[in-house]
This record gives C-alpha cells, sequence and structure tokens, in this order.
C-alpha cells in the first residue's frame, strides 16, 4: 500500500525570548498552537492527534509535563504521544507525526516542541556526570569544541570561518520578526572581538539560551485540497543515531547525519542536492557547525565546506542560503530548536517567510542534531505534491 501524500498546512511560533516570565509552560505552548491553528484555518476539532516533543526534563525541573499539557493542547480525550532525542527532538517530532498521517493513522495532526530554559540552567544541566560517558566540560559547547578543531586541521580551514557564520545568521535573524537575538549594530569586527569561550568557540559564534515554542499542523491529501493557502508538501524524511562514543566514530562528519540524509535524497529523488535544493535550514548552535554539515549532508566535497561560506555561497541570497531565518545561533529553545528548523523551510517553499524569503524556494530541507552529535533528523519539504 502506498503511503498517503503529508502536507504543512499550519505554523505558528511564539517570539523566541530570554525569559516568558508571563506564561507558564502550558501557557507558551498553547501560543504556538493557536497561532498554528489559525494559518490552517482550523479549529482544536479539527485535529486528530497531538504529538508533542522537548528536550531532558531536568532543564526545566518538571518532569513529563506533556501529562499536565493535554488541556492547554486540546488533546483530551484524543492520542498524545511525547518523543525525545536529545537536541534532534524537535525533528524527530514532526516526523513521528509525519508519519502518522503518511500511515493513516490519524487525518490531521498537531505537532508541537517547546523548551522553557528561564527555568533551569542548560549548560550546567548538560555536565552533570554520567558513569561510563565522556564528561561534557561545562557544556555543549566544551563538548563540540575539540570536534571544530578536528575539522579545522583535517581541512586547513582558517580561523575566520566561523565569525562569517555568526555574522550572516545574526543579520538574517533581523529579518525574522520570530527569532531572539536582534543585534541592529552587529560587524564581523564585533564577533571577531567577542570572547573565547571554548577556542577556537567566540561568545557571537554561540546559540543563545531561549524560551519558545513551534508548532505545525499537519495532514492528508484532502486536508490539504481544503486548505485556503499553500501546503509545503513533505517529499522525504528520516531519522538515525549512533552511539555517542564508539572505536572509530568520526566526531566531524558523524556516519548517521550521512546516512540519514541519503536516505531524505533517496525518497525525493534528489541526486545532486546543491542544485536540486533551494534552501537549507540547518542545525547549528556553534558557528563552525555550517561547514561541517555542509559536508555530512552532501552539499560539499569533504574538506571544501567552508570554502563556501567564505565566498558566500550561504548568504540569503547566495547560491544555496543556509538560515536565512537566522538559525539556532540566533533562536535556540532547545526542545524546539530542531522543529523551527523544520517549520522554516517549511515556509521557504509555500513562500510564506516573510522578509527572510528565499525567492522562488521550492525545495527545502530542514535538518536537526542532537546528543553528542549521535542523533539526526531531517526533511525535505517541496512546492508540490509528491509524485510518487
Amino acid at each position: 500500500m502506498s503511503k498517503e501524500p503529508v502536507a504543512v498546512v499550519g505554523i505558528g511560533q511564539t517570539k523566541h525570548v530570554a525569559a516568558r516570565h508571563d506564561v507558564s509552560i502550558a501557557g507558551l505552548v498553547r501560543e504556538a498552537a493557536t497561532r498554528a491553528l489559525a494559518d490552517a484555518e482550523l479549529t482544536w476539532a479539527d485535529i486528530d492527534a497531538v504529538v508533542i516533543g522537548k528536550a531532558p526534563d531536568f532543564f526545566e525541573g518538571v518532569m513529563m509535563p506533556e501529562l499536565y499539557l493535554a488541556d492547554a493542547l486540546g488533546a483530551v480525550g484524543k492520542p498524545m504521544l511525547r518523543v525525545h532525542t536529545a537536541g534532534s527532538v524537535g525533528g524527530s517530532t514532526a516526523l513521528v507525526a509525519a508519519n502518522l498521517v503518511a500511515a493513516r493513522v490519524h487525518r490531521t495532526v498537531l505537532t508541537l516542541a517547546f523548551e522553557k530554559q528561564s527555568e533551569s540552567n542548560a549548560m550546567w544541566g548538560l555536565s552533570l556526570p554520567v558513569p561510563f560517558q565522556q564528561p561534557l566540560l561545562a557544556g555543549a559547547g566544551g563538548f563540540f569544541a575539540p570536534h571544530v578543531r578536528a575539522y579545522m586541521r583535517r581541512t586547513g580551514a582558517p580561523d575566520g570561518v566561523g565569525s562569517l557564520v555568526a555574522y550572516k545568521d545574526r543579520r538574517n535573524a533581523l529579518k525574522n520578526p520570530y527569532a531572539h537575538l536582534h543585534e541592529h549594530d552587529i560587524t564581523l569586527e564585533k564577533v571577531q572581538a567577542s570572547p573565547m569561550l571554548w577556542d577556537p568557540i567566540r561568545y557571537s559564534e554561540t546559540c543563545p539560551s531561549s524560551d519558545g515554542a513551534c508548532a505545525m499542523v499537519l495532514t492528508d491529501r484532502a486536508g490539504a485540497a481544503r486548505s485556503p493557502k499553500p501546503p509545503a508538501w513533505v517529499h522525504g524524511g528520516a531519522m538515525r543515531s549512533e552511539p555517542t562514543l564508539f572505536a572509530g566514530k568520526d566526531f566531524v562528519s558523524p556516519q548517521a547525519g550521512k546516512d540519514c540524509a541519503a536516505d531524505v535524497y533517496r525518497q525525493a529523488g534528489v541526486t545532486d542536492p546543491r542544485r536540486e535544493i533551494d534552501a537549507v535550514e540547518m542545525y547549528v548552535p556553534f558557528s563552525w557547525y555550517e561547514p561541517m554539515w555542509l559536508e555530512n549532508l552532501g552539499f560539499a566535497e569533504e574538506g571544501e565546506g567552508w570554502k563556501l561560506t567564505e565566498a558566500g555561497v550561504t548568504e540569503i541570497d547566495g547560491d544555496l542560503p543556509v538560515n536565512p531565518s537566522g538559525g539556532v545561533l540566533s533562536t535556540n529553545p532547545i526542545g524546539a530548536s530542531g522543529m523551527i528548523r523544520f517549520a522554516e523551510a517549511a515556509l521557504q517553499v509555500r513562500g510564506r517567510a516573510g522578509e527572510h524569503q528565499v525567492p522562488g524556494a521550492r525545495r527545502a530541507l530542514g535538518h536537526a542534531y542532537g546528543g553528542g552529535a549521535q542523533f539526526f533528523a531531517m526533511w525535505l519539504v517541496g512546492a508540490q505534491e509528491p509524485t510518487t
């Protein structure tokens, strides 16, 4: 039996900020959900099931919050699923929702991801000693900085590439009203002069800590036909994982990331991602991961990713715009960050990305990773319904 085509017909985000003291977690998620329903021009009664995701519960200290969020999300008496795959969870959550529609289990699904980081301290939460695991050394930056250094050694990339990425993404964020960081006085010199946190990662080359939520309404072909606005069609989606540590693991370009991208491209019939994909919303919490993921996802040959960044290829008006929304470097409610990438990709192909719209975008990739670069989730969305 063939799969049901899946369409994104509604997208809603909160304005992402450092601290939302005005709402509880329930208020935060309902804000995003009601905006997604309004975009889809649907009501709570039209939703058959809810799929929710977030990062580790100890980030806020509220265990299994989904148990008390059913009321806020119109899910009383309806199926409600929780997904968790560390930082990639926003993407994984969207894929679980899409698969429920593709398998014809439910016709219209609300999917949502969130984080209220202001109610905890994620950096120290990520520094907990775990038996038989490599320590995270004061947060994710301490864990990933050696991998960035390894990439620089492997490729000969010059020191300034990370600053170029951060400068680009922070400027893109100024075009996105939902982005957390709006640094109107940003300059390349300011990025380069910011304090070094984890060599070679500077303060301005890191993601912020955000409160925020993102929601999408996914539906079947019949639901898309009733939609008053153009949908984004899911052309391919996949998840992959690998252990945090194992003999031979390539931290610079994990095999699970390569396999995940290859599966998505196969489903979507993409043979040359650099030429066939118009925009990429890539999970880049530290600036150097843009050139690293360009290689991992097949947009550049090994050792060549930084050259694309340096040449301006990934600028919003470049040949392959990466993170026109400002990306994770400008907005990072960890549990929602992956879903924001997926949603922003959908906005691009719907032609509804506002000031950060890439002209003529017909296909866009949403990408998320999490844990110790061990969990990956991606989808490719398009303006046209897939032919298979």
